[in-house]
């Protein structure tokens, strides 16, 4: 829906009612995943897609009807292989849409903010059209089914939307978990050259990129024009003015102990889900038995990356920033890092 925003502000200054359809469900093949959206007016301006082709009519249709009506609706659309490439989806399968008559303000308030946040809404069975809002620091809530708030948590984690059904129940009771994930930040420190090739190709996946150094003469505008922050200052200053999160990548590459070292304990007492450091494999044998000795358990070594990046085999600054957010981005979506078999 964030894709969507300046679509809907435009949309609303017609007058016009607006609904709004959100893929919950995909089988097969399709373009699009769950939390695909497409908004639709009374009057027939559409905004956004679902799937391509003939799914993206009838859905606009569904939208109109809905705002006609009143009321939201759970709606399928099956394809065959034969027909696939007519409706935009690569080798058949079926979408589900929930289709509602306005995009509620707790989906515009969500998508407005910074994220880390979750709205569940009821698509079918008891309680079809209610929802709640789960923030990421919310673990208990009387008026939230358990299940909803773990499987909120766990969508969160993954920045994917999925639905989920609730067990106990007299009769099947699904629930659309819709993420609006913060946006993750790239934190840097070491100002060096594969720093800048990593905050260029890091910038257009969206990624908030800040690099921190403690050295001024690599820390200019001239070698870093696309950073959004830069931040001179050592390891313990620089990450409490930053604030390592669960939406922060972390990335050590001053290859100097002094700096690295004590960066390294900081981010790995962090909720930061991606912690690399740059050095050679003896560098890093005996990086961990330092942490060891200060400390630090197995399962927190075991949150070191390095060497650091996926092995690609380049050697030159682009392509092991490459290699790096190659990584940072199995990390992000639990990817295996290994080829992508054709399914």
């Amino acid at each position: 829906m964030r894709e969507l925003l300046q679509e809907y502000d435009s949309l609303s200054a017609t007058g016009e009612a607006i609904g709004r359809a959100v893929v919950t469900e995909v089988w097969g093949s399709a373009p699009q995943p769950e939390g695909a959206c497409m908004l639709t007016t009374a009057g027939g301006r559409i905004a956004g897609s679902v799937s391509g082709g003939c799914v993206e009519s009838a859905t606009a249709t569904e939208i109109t009807e809905t705002i006609r009506r009143g009321t939201p609706k759970l709606v399928s659309f099956g394809v065959s292989n034969e027909t696939a490439w007519e409706v935009g989806l690569a080798c058949g399968g079926t979408i589900r849409v929930w289709v509602e008559p306005r995009v509620r303000p707790e989906i515009l308030e969500a998508a407005r903010g910074p994220g880390g946040v979750v709205i569940a809404t009821v698509v079918e069975g008891p309680g079809t059209g209610s929802s709640w809002v789960i923030p990421e620091d919310r673990a208990h809530d009387s008026t939230i089914p358990a299940s909803v708030i773990e499987g909120a948590h766990d969508a969160l984690a993954r920045e994917a939307s999925r639905t989920i059904e609730l067990a106990g129940q007299p009769t099947v009771q699904r629930v659309f978990l819709e993420v609006f994930p913060r946006r993750p930040r790239l934190v840097i420190f070491g100002g060096v050259h594969i720093a800048a090739e990593l905050v260029r190709l890091a910038r257009p996946l969206g990624y908030e990129t800040i690099v921190a150094d403690g050295r001024q003469a690599f820390l200019t505008r001239e070698r870093f024009p696309d950073a959004d922050q830069l931040v001179l200052a050592w390891p313990e200053e620089a990450f409490q003015r930053i604030g390592l999160d669960r939406a922060t990548y972390v990335c050590l590459l001053s290859h100097d102990p002094k700096f690295d070292e004590p960066a390294l304990r900081i981010a790995l007492q962090s909720p930061a889900p991606y912690v690399g450091a740059i050095g050679s494999r003896k560098t890093q044998l005996a990086r961990r038995d330092r942490l060891r000795l200060q400390g630090f358990s197995d399962q927190q070594i075991a949150r070191l990356r390095g060497p650091i990046g996926l092995d690609l085999g380049g050697r030159r600054p682009a392509e092991t920033a490459l290699a790096i957010l190659a990584e940072i981005t199995a990390v992000r979506f639990r990817g295996t890092g290994r080829v992508k078999s054709e399914a």
